[in-house]
């Protein structure tokens, strides 16, 4: 009322100039985080919004920053669909030890479409797939055991609708590699896991999606996506993990989800849905419902190009530990769960005082924390849970690998480990093993990390019964065997690659001039100031 009542008497004044011939008016702009905005909003009594004033360039500061300027941004565009998913269907899968214990799901790329076996990775940006290969792994069914079908090796000159990312491409990072800015856009990612690698050429191409929801009426969609031609892989892409490519989930500007947002066709938010039987979702543009739990995203030096967030503290069973805070990078191209060294240290310890089995120590095994166990001691086993920020808990479904007696130990038990392993470095990485069970929704819009528990099914997801399943193709029905799921794993996990960019944009300020055109300008000034109060009002 009091800002309505103020652009009354302003326009009341322009008014009363009626018969003069020029008239000038200036107005200070007040940034929305200012001295002067506190002390304005304080007078006016509101002293809630006042007491969580944020620091200037503190974590909340930036997070609110950006999510006015999103929030802004949707006002402009309407996105042509509510999600989309791959034209071979939603469904992910697992294939345990075969596959280094990654999820994975099929995607079709280019005209005509050549199908790839990817591996889902929200800790690194690019879309690669093998491709013209100079060094690829073998993309033979035989090799692996567990497909049903030999993996694809991707040509650019195959495909009608692809190009060459030139150098003076916006997305092309490679500048200085570069003779002209007409040469192929090269690449070269290195992942945290020793000695793992891709490289080759930038290509931009389509990605074939289905649109999702009750009311869609069209049946297909081609995206324009950036692609890396994996010419070149080393490392553990060459030995079982991700064969056939990696799709990169990260937040900066080259990943599929962005580019799906910027080009109006979906909301700037994705899902990923994993089961504990090493099934489960994508979905691009699901923003989840409003029950779900949820966590902002961290900057990270001001830019928000990883999806780090912040755990307040671990609790086994009731027993919240003490000096267990942290930041975590959410992470399903990690198969495991990574503590640092001191927060590690409790947990395991914590858990080991309440496991009522005997501890065992198997050499060929990466886990400190291995037990055999009956079945009745398996049922009573500690839970974990991570607390986040606003005591929003993650409790942890399945924090433990079984392996059959048979392998190790007399037959009436069963061995488990506890699958957390320590890291040097101050920030934890939560991997796919601890976050099965959930529907995760990373939506960037909002700058949060949601979570709600879910069986990965379409009526769970959409409302719907839908299977989210290719009428073209059938979708996939690649099914992990038995002894791929129970037994515990000797080797090593992908961690992702870290790297990222992030936009600014410049603040605009403006001066209006008052001419003797007194109404159109008052109009217009109104406008102006309607839009300072969206500005000044707090986000809630």
């Amino acid at each position: 009322m009091a800002i309505n009542f103020f652009i009354f008497l302003l326009l009341a004044n322009v008014l009363a100039f009626d018969g003069v011939d020029s008239v000038t008016f200036s107005s200070k702009l007040i940034h929305r985080f200012s001295d002067e905005a506190k002390a304005h909003l304080a007078s006016k009594g509101d002293s809630v919004w006042v007491h969580s004033w944020p620091k200037r360039n503190s974590s909340e500061y930036l997070r609110l920053l950006l999510s006015s300027d999103m929030t802004r941004q949707r006002m402009r565009l309407v996105s042509q669909y509510d999600s989309l998913y791959p034209s071979e269907g939603s469904n992910t899968f697992s294939f345990g030890d075969a596959l280094s214990w990654l999820h994975y799901t099929w995607i079709d790329i280019g005209t005509p479409n050549v199908s790839f076996l990817v591996a889902l990775d929200t800790g690194s940006d690019l879309l690669w797939v093998p491709c013209d290969c100079i060094e690829c792994a073998s993309l033979s069914a035989v090799h692996y055991n567990v497909l049903d079908k030999d993996l694809n090796e991707y040509s650019p000159s195959l495909s009608s609708t692809s190009r060459h990312l030139p150098c003076s491409h916006q997305l092309c990072d490679s500048n200085s590699d570069c003779k002209g800015p007409k040469d192929p856009c090269p690449y070269g990612v290195q992942y945290a896991s020793a000695n793992t690698s891709t490289s080759g050429f930038l290509i931009e191409d389509r990605l074939n999606l289905v649109p999702g929801g009750r009311n869609t009426t069209q049946s297909s969609v081609q995206a324009s996506i950036i692609l890396g031609c994996g010419r070149k892989q080393s490392g553990s892409y060459l030995h079982e993990a991700a064969p056939d490519g990696v799709l990169g989930l990260g937040p900066r500007s080259i990943s599929v989800p962005s580019l799906l947002a910027k080009a109006g066709l979906i909301p700037n938010s994705f899902s990923i849905c994993l089961t504990k039987n090493d099934s489960g979702r994508i979905l691009f543009g699901d923003k989840g419902h409003v029950n779900q739990r949820s966590t902002p995203f961290l900057p990270v030096d001001g830019k928000f190009f990883k999806y780090i967030v912040g755990v307040e503290s671990i609790c086994v069973r009731s027993i919240c530990l003490k000096q267990t805070g942290f930041q975590t990078l959410i992470d399903t191209g990690t198969s495991f769960t990574y503590l640092p060294s001191e927060v590690y240290k409790k947990v395991v310890a914590e858990f080991d005082k309440h496991v009522n089995a005997t501890r065992i120590s198997d050499e060929q095994n990466q886990w400190e924390y291995c037990y055999k166990a009956s079945s009745h001691e398996l049922n009573n086993l500690p839970q974990i849970k991570f607390t986040f920020s606003k005591n929003q808990t993650f409790l942890i479904q399945n924090p433990l690998l079984t392996s059959p007696v048979s392998q190790l130990l007399e037959q009436e038990y069963t061995a488990f480990c506890l699958t957390l392993a320590q890291t040097d470095e101050d920030y934890g990485t939560i991997g796919q093993d601890f976050l099965k069970g959930y529907r995760m929704v990373f939506d960037r819009e909002n700058l949060q990390f949601g979570w709600s528990s879910s069986n990965c099914t379409g009526e769970d997801i959409m409302g719907d019964r839908s299977n989210f399943t290719s009428q073209s193709h059938g979708g996939s029905s690649n099914i992990l065997p038995t002894n791929q799921q129970q037994t515990i794993p000797n080797t090593s996990t992908i961690p992702p690659a870290i790297a990222g960019k992030a936009s600014s944009k410049p603040s605009i300020t403006t001066t209006s001039r008052f001419t003797p055109l007194h109404l159109l300008s008052s109009l217009s000034l109104t406008c102006h100031l309607f839009l300072m109060a969206i500005w000044l009002k707090p986000i809630n």
